[in-house]
């Protein structure tokens, strides 16, 4: 993580996804994958209850694994070969057994992914209750329409956030929607090394981590991360239509809202910033960015060589940022002060017509307050 990011990205996304999250992530991965070992029978139960011991993540330097990775090219080579030290005899050899680097790393990704998709929805809950409150509020509050940036027919502020609401629930929806699968194929995707039992120790590790079982191994069927980083892109999307609205209605020239705590400016002490507009923005694009990384299909055979590994940084700061652009854009609206006579002086006086904007601000709200049932 860069210095600004403590500038973008609240303190618990930026845990979700830092190295000692991800470290968890791995030796949950090799804890399961040793119980799941056990409950088949492929692993001594003993072997399996000192791996599982020596899976606590206070025992490892996170720092050092990671310093390690850079000969192997990732970090769980050094893991294992720490794990196998410490839990050292005949168990040893039962670490890691029939698994591959990627499948502990991906199963790890899926494991981070779901825990920070959980910190986002949260947030995405309260930014669709802070557009609901608007939308409610302002279901008759007139103001101008703009399209292409232009001044055009009446409509009203709470048909305004009532269109925020629907696309925050649109990206809510995706979140809902994502598989969060475990990834256990062996070296080449078929667990040969685990025989006959292969079927039995991927099912019952996917039961111990409460992930999805695949049907088969995606090592290089990248749907699953794809699928995560478009909903990422839609809720840094909607996130950042708030804060462009509510930056150009801030306006001096147009006034119609402001931030209620504006942030400073240096040269000008009169201002009062949108900031939090302004980062929801900011954010979205930093995440619009890596996802166009995570949404790269192109993996050769049976393991990539380079696009798997550029996932890594790509899907931990699209999780953070995603969830800095919501946080920020839940935070605008949460502190902004509208201006009803300021609306309504910047229309024109013979237009007063909102057609049928107040009936579909009650759609949006009917549909909200079904989502939270």
């Amino acid at each position: 993580m860069t210095a600004f990011e403590r500038l973008f990205v609240p303190d618990a996304f930026r845990d979700a996804v830092a190295e000692r999250a991800w470290l968890d992530a791995m030796l949950d991965a090799e804890r399961a994958l040793a119980n799941a070992g056990s409950l088949v029978g492929v692993i001594p139960a003993a072997a399996a209850a000192a791996i599982a011991e020596q899976c606590d993540p206070s025992l490892y330097d996170a720092d050092a694994l990671w310093e390690e990775g850079r000969a192997a090219g990732n970090p769980v080579e050094p893991l294992v070969r720490g794990l196998r030290e410490r839990v050292g005899g005949e168990a040893a050899s039962y670490v890691h057994l029939g698994a591959t680097s990627q499948d502990v790393l991906d199963t790890a990704a899926m494991l981070v992914s779901r825990s920070t998709a959980a910190l986002l929805a949260g947030e995405l809950d309260g930014l669709a209750a802070a557009c609901a409150g608007l939308a409610r509020e302002h279901r008759s509050t007139a103001i101008s329409a703009r399209t292409l940036l232009q001044q055009a027919v009446p409509t009203t502020f709470g048909a305004k956030a009532a269109g925020w609401l629907g696309g925050v629930l649109d990206a809510r929806a995706l979140l809902e929607a994502l598989r969060f699968p475990a990834q256990l194929g062996g070296a080449a995707g078929t667990l040969a090394a685990l025989g006959p039992p292969g079927l039995e120790v991927l099912a019952a590790y996917a039961a111990e981590l409460e992930l999805e079982e695949p049907a088969l191994p995606w090592h290089a069927d990248r749907g699953p991360v794809a699928a995560i980083g478009a909903a990422l892109g839609r809720a840094a999307a909607v996130s950042a239509k708030i804060g462009a609205d509510v930056v150009l209605l801030a306006q001096t020239e147009i006034g119609e809202v402001s931030p209620r705590e504006g942030g400073r400016s240096t040269a000008m002490p009169h201002k009062r910033n949108p900031v939090h507009a302004v980062l929801a923005r900011a954010c979205a694009r930093i995440v619009r960015a890596n996802v166009a990384v995570l949404s790269d299909g192109e993996h050769e055979h049976e393991r990539a060589a380079g696009a798997w590994h550029a996932e890594w940084p790509a899907l931990s700061t699209a999780l953070a940022y995603a969830g800095g652009s919501a946080a920020a854009a839940r935070a605008c609206l949460e502190g902004l002060d509208v201006h009803p006579e300021r609306m309504r002086a910047n229309l024109a006086e013979d237009e007063r017509d909102v057609g049928s904007a107040e009936s579909f601000v009650d759609r949006a709200l009917a549909r909200y307050e079904s989502s939270r049932e």
